[in-house]
Protein backbone atom coordinates (compact mmCIF):
# COMPACT_ATOMS: atom_id res chain seq x y z
CA UNK A 1 0.00 0.00 0.00
CA UNK A 2 2.65 2.37 0.65
CA UNK A 3 4.38 2.09 -2.53
CA UNK A 4 1.55 2.86 -4.25
CA UNK A 5 0.98 5.89 -2.69
CA UNK A 6 4.50 6.53 -3.50
CA UNK A 7 4.66 5.91 -7.08
CA UNK A 8 1.22 8.37 -7.12
CA UNK A 9 3.13 11.13 -5.63
CA UNK A 10 6.02 10.71 -7.30
CA UNK A 11 3.70 10.60 -10.74
CA UNK A 12 2.01 14.07 -9.06
CA UNK A 13 5.41 15.66 -8.92
CA UNK A 14 6.31 14.77 -12.18
CA UNK A 15 3.07 16.21 -13.77
CA UNK A 16 3.44 19.79 -11.37
CA UNK A 17 7.15 19.91 -12.72
CA UNK A 18 6.11 19.29 -16.48
CA UNK A 19 3.05 22.44 -15.86
CA UNK A 20 5.62 24.98 -15.27
CA UNK A 21 8.14 24.67 -18.22
CA UNK A 22 7.00 26.27 -20.91
CA UNK A 23 5.17 25.25 -24.10
CA UNK A 24 6.94 25.04 -27.75
CA UNK A 25 4.51 28.22 -28.57
CA UNK A 26 5.72 30.23 -25.74
CA UNK A 27 9.51 29.45 -26.41
CA UNK A 28 9.05 30.48 -29.55
CA UNK A 29 7.42 33.58 -28.67
CA UNK A 30 10.35 34.15 -26.15
CA UNK A 31 12.60 34.07 -29.33
CA UNK A 32 11.16 36.14 -30.71
CA UNK A 33 10.73 38.81 -28.32
CA UNK A 34 14.31 38.34 -27.51
CA UNK A 35 15.18 39.71 -31.40
CA UNK A 36 12.59 42.38 -31.77
CA UNK A 37 11.18 43.70 -28.29
CA UNK A 38 13.70 43.15 -25.46
CA UNK A 39 15.63 46.06 -26.91
CA UNK A 40 13.28 48.63 -26.19
CA UNK A 41 11.32 46.63 -23.13
CA UNK A 42 14.22 45.16 -20.87
CA UNK A 43 16.85 47.65 -19.55
CA UNK A 44 20.03 45.77 -21.12
CA UNK A 45 22.32 47.65 -18.11
CA UNK A 46 21.82 48.99 -14.81
CA UNK A 47 23.08 52.56 -16.28
CA UNK A 48 20.88 52.14 -19.48
CA UNK A 49 17.58 54.12 -20.81
CA UNK A 50 14.76 52.09 -20.71
CA UNK A 51 13.22 53.10 -23.88
CA UNK A 52 9.79 51.51 -23.55
CA UNK A 53 7.29 49.88 -20.67
CA UNK A 54 7.90 46.55 -18.93
CA UNK A 55 5.86 43.76 -20.60
CA UNK A 56 4.49 40.98 -18.64
CA UNK A 57 0.97 39.20 -18.08
CA UNK A 58 -0.46 41.94 -17.25
CA UNK A 59 0.50 44.41 -19.87
CA UNK A 60 -2.73 45.73 -21.81
CA UNK A 61 -5.05 44.50 -18.57
CA UNK A 62 -4.06 41.17 -19.28
CA UNK A 63 -6.11 41.53 -22.69
CA UNK A 64 -5.20 38.96 -25.47
CA UNK A 65 -6.36 40.36 -28.30
CA UNK A 66 -5.97 44.07 -27.42
CA UNK A 67 -1.57 42.44 -26.98
CA UNK A 68 -1.85 41.15 -30.65
CA UNK A 69 -3.40 44.50 -31.67
CA UNK A 70 -0.84 46.34 -30.42
CA UNK A 71 1.73 44.33 -31.16
CA UNK A 72 0.26 43.95 -35.36
CA UNK A 73 -0.48 47.50 -35.51
CA UNK A 74 2.11 49.32 -32.94
CA UNK A 75 1.62 52.83 -31.80
CA UNK A 76 3.14 56.34 -32.27
CA UNK A 77 5.49 55.48 -30.31
CA UNK A 78 6.13 51.41 -31.02
CA UNK A 79 6.40 49.94 -35.14
CA UNK A 80 3.84 47.61 -35.61
CA UNK A 81 5.12 44.31 -36.51
CA UNK A 82 2.28 42.84 -38.59
CA UNK A 83 4.58 42.79 -42.07
CA UNK A 84 7.55 41.33 -39.87
CA UNK A 85 5.69 38.42 -37.59
CA UNK A 86 3.22 36.16 -39.02
CA UNK A 87 -0.03 35.81 -37.50
CA UNK A 88 1.08 32.54 -34.96
CA UNK A 89 4.01 34.19 -34.42
CA UNK A 90 2.14 37.11 -33.14
CA UNK A 91 0.57 34.70 -31.01
CA UNK A 92 3.73 32.79 -29.49
CA UNK A 93 4.75 36.32 -28.34
CA UNK A 94 1.37 36.49 -25.96
CA UNK A 95 1.72 33.36 -25.53
CA UNK A 96 5.01 34.01 -23.86
CA UNK A 97 4.12 37.54 -22.02
CA UNK A 98 1.63 35.44 -20.29
CA UNK A 99 4.44 33.30 -18.50
CA UNK A 100 5.94 36.86 -17.72
CA UNK A 101 5.26 37.99 -14.03
CA UNK A 102 4.52 42.05 -13.66
CA UNK A 103 7.94 43.39 -11.98
CA UNK A 104 8.10 44.17 -8.62
CA UNK A 105 7.34 47.13 -7.33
Amino acid sequence: MKRSAGIATLALVALASRADEPTPQQLEGMRHFNQSCRVCHTRPQLTSTQYAPVLSRVSLGGNDEALRVFIANGSPKMPGFRYHFKRAEIEAIVAYLKTVPPPAD
